[in-house]
């Protein structure tokens, strides 16, 4: 039998440090993972067909604490980790996908400002990502025999750099976009970071005025509200040109266009997620893959939800085949479904594991008093409603760590003490919230369809 493999202490605090509070771990999520293994694949083959010039789109659905965000992010590691850049963003009143206030362009600074690779993980990847391909590119010319300090060499350089960008130029938006990496590339011949500065402000779709952009670029275009997709879309064919296997978007909090209100409003984010989706499924994306988080109910609801829109209900929904538990997994949309009790018990056993490894302990708690810890929360919730994995999570590492710091407590002792109530994910009460509308004033009453 092989011996698990070693966390390192930094993986570990970050994920004990977010478990603990509820929060899915940014780093070293991997290593607890369970289950799931049919919509991993399904997204991973996604992957290898974006990466060979296709798109991809999924709506990861799953209730409150199902392990939706925790499934985008591991797929957001494994993205990186083949070499995919990854940018993502969470939904909010502020950022939409589209809105009167600008919610749309909102929604992409946070897009470009998280971009991430394998070796930047933690976002901020761009200025880097464009260093590295101008170093890989001035190593070219050099493997080409010009040196540096051959009079050839900035215009060869400059060259190869034109021979990548050139190819977004029939894109939509395409010209101006390759003009701001030209001048990012001036920017670093000329050691101006003024001009660098002033193309990455640009690509990050800082400027809030043409005039602005045209005084510091001379291009006639700034990213806004209505094309900042666009802009996506060329960011992903730019990414592989420079050497990537491509773009990975991560959108979660999807429920956040389910609550507002205005249907108006309403319709055209749907309106605009449908354009994503038909531009995946009809070829007008390349080397683009798009995760959108949402729950069951923002999906399946017919009055407000996704299905009240014609056009995404006939493309979103289940086969009618899909029956008695069956689901199809090459669908747009995966639905996560509750963890087996026997994932469950394994999830326990990994954590129990690491917490061991990360404070270093040998651990007393047996594979009977794990079985105690679930039969516990069974006996008290109800087999119907079994914890999600955010809960027993949160609620075993709080156990494992109140056992660390008071050793003269018992594992058993603290799990079926009468003070312990095991964490409860109030399903219904978080579908009255999703669904509960803001109360308009009068003078918005008439604008909004309740």
């Amino acid at each position: 039998m092989t011996n698990p493999p070693t966390v390192p202490k930094r993986i570990t605090t970050a994920l004990f440090s977010s478990l603990g509070a509820g929060v899915v771990p940014r780093t070293g999520i991997e290593h607890i993972v369970v289950g799931r293994k049919p919509e991993i694949e399904a997204v991973l083959d996604d992957l290898a067909n974006v990466a060979e010039g296709g798109a991809g789109f999924r709506v990861i659905s799953g209730r409150y604490g199902a392990g939706k965000s925790f499934l985008l992010q591991l797929l957001r590691n494994y993205a990186m980790n083949r070499n995919f850049v990854v940018a993502d963003a969470d939904l909010s009143p502020e950022r939409r996908l589209t809105g009167g206030r600008g919610q749309g362009l909102a929604t992409y600074r946070e897009l470009a400002r998280n971009l991430s690779t394998r070796v930047r993980p933690d976002g901020g990847a761009l200025p880097a990502m464009l260093e590295k391909w101008i170093s890989g590119v001035q190593g070219q010319v050099v493997a080409g025999g010009i040196t540096p300090g051959d009079p050839r060499f900035g215009s060869a350089v400059e060259a190869r750099i034109h021979e990548a960008v050139n190819e977004l130029e029939g894109l939509v938006h395409g010209f101006d976009f390759a003009n701001v990496i030209s001048a990012y590339w001036r920017g670093h011949q000329l050691g101006s970071d003024e001009l660098k500065n002033a193309a990455l402000k640009w690509l990050r779709g800082e400027y809030s005025t043409k005039t602005e952009a045209r005084e510091a670029l001379g291009v006639r275009v700034i990213i806004d509200d209505d094309t900042w997709y666009d802009y996506v879309k060329l960011l992903a064919q730019f990414v592989k040109a420079i050497g990537y296997a491509g773009l990975v978007v991560v959108i979660d909090e999807a429920v956040n266009l389910y609550k507002i209100t205005q249907s108006v409003s309403r319709h055209a984010n749907y309106e605009k997620l449908l354009t994503m989706l038909n531009d995946t499924l009809q070829g007008r994306a390349q080397y683009l893959q798009l995760l959108v988080g949402a729950t069951p109910q923002m999906v399946d609801d017919t009055r407000r939800g996704l299905f009240s829109y014609e056009a995404l209900r006939t493309r979103l929904e289940q086969s009618r085949f899909a029956r008695d538990g069956l689901q199809d997994y090459a669908g747009p949309v995966l639905r996560l479904e509750t963890l087996s009790n026997e994932e469950v018990y394994t999830l326990l056993t990994t954590l129990r594991r690491l917490h061991a490894l990360h404070h270093g302990y040998a651990t007393t708690i047996s594979d009977e008093e794990l079985l105690e810890f679930m039969n516990e929360v069974l006996g008290r919730l109800g087999a119907g409603g079994f914890l999600t994995p955010r809960d027993v999570t949160r609620d075993f590492v709080s156990v494992l760590n109140l056992l660390r710091q008071n050793p003269e407590q018992t594992f058993l002792g603290l799990v079926k003490g009468p003070d312990f109530v095991p964490s409860k994910t109030d399903v219904l009460a978080e579908a009255r919230r999703e669904e509960a509308l803001p109360v308009p004033t009068s003078a918005e009453f008439a604008a909004f369809d309740l």
